[in-house]
């Protein structure tokens, strides 16, 4: 079972859970209020952080959803507190209101191509015969940036877009110095190829960077990373996207540089991040 994790006395998670797409959720508890980060990706999966942060004392005041994918949202009913989104987080959430999660209709989505395989398995395997999924309205959209004091402690959400989805935010606690990243780095999975475009992941990066932290959490990643790790990755993201534009998406003249600049093999995710940039170049 997941457990909760302490990054410090005022930043708890639940980590993520592989094999159904469990995201990474999140307590910031301030003086006097507390902010949740995404709602999980089933009722099983929201109650289990809920039940773990009331064996601490600790119960949300605002829950804050990152985006509008599956895993993220699925348990918003559990939540008894205001919902904070985007407003295209709101609008995607209230086209899911219609639809169906049976096996059957989850099937024609993908074969439509509006629904990824992967998530499709992951979807049944986390929600089994309990379809009955309530999607919750958000209560309170915003358009570009907001904070929230929550007693000693600021939060900042702000909308970065990006190529995983174009409703994406992050949320910097600045007393922490620490910054939830969400899925917003990750690559398009809603396309034929797994992507990066060249100028939405520089504008991407220009706006995190902004944000002086010093601890970042992915939602998928099992751990967050330090300045050094998150730094190296984000040169990395910027080291491919320079050699794609270069070299027009020519893969082995973007394999060569790369290699010959690190003197040795590139890792798999070196290769990975450039397979999403050459399917993202046109």
């Amino acid at each position: 079972m997941q457990k909760l994790q302490q990054i410090s006395k005022r930043i708890l998670y639940l980590p993520p859970f592989q094999e159904t797409d469990r995201p990474i959720l999140a307590a910031i508890v301030g003086e006097e209020k507390t902010l949740l980060i995404d709602a999980g990706n089933s009722s099983r999966h929201a109650k289990l952080f809920l039940d773990q942060l009331e064996k601490r004392k600790i119960k949300g005041d605002w829950l804050v959803l990152t985006h509008w994918h599956w895993d993220h949202i699925f348990g918003t009913s559990e939540f008894p507190v205001p919902i904070i989104s985007h407003s295209k987080t709101r609008d995607k959430i209230k086209e899911l209101q219609k639809l169906s999660w049976e096996d059957r209709d989850i099937d024609l989505r993908v074969d439509e191509g509006t629904e990824i395989p992967f998530c499709a398995d992951a979807m049944k395997k986390e929600l089994g015969n309990q379809r009955n999924i309530l999607l919750s309205d958000p209560d309170i959209a915003f358009e570009t940036r907001m904070e929230i004091n929550l007693g000693e402690l600021n939060c900042v959400i702000e909308h970065v877009g990006g190529d995983h989805s174009d409703d994406s935010s992050i949320i910097y606690i600045r007393e922490e110095k620490c910054l939830f990243i969400g899925d917003c780095l990750y690559a398009n999975l809603y396309s034929e190829k797994w992507n990066y475009t060249i100028e939405n992941m520089l504008q991407l990066i220009s706006q995190i960077e902004k944000y002086d932290a010093e601890v970042f959490i992915l939602s998928h990643h099992e751990a967050p990373l330090t300045k050094a790790e998150f730094r190296s990755f984000i040169q990395l993201l910027k080291k491919t996207a320079f050699l794609t534009k270069k070299y027009e998406g020519d893969e082995e003249a973007i394999f060569g540089e790369m290699s010959a600049d690190l003197h040795r093999g590139l890792n798999e995710l070196e290769i990975e991040t450039i397979g999403y940039f050459i399917n993202g170049f046109s």
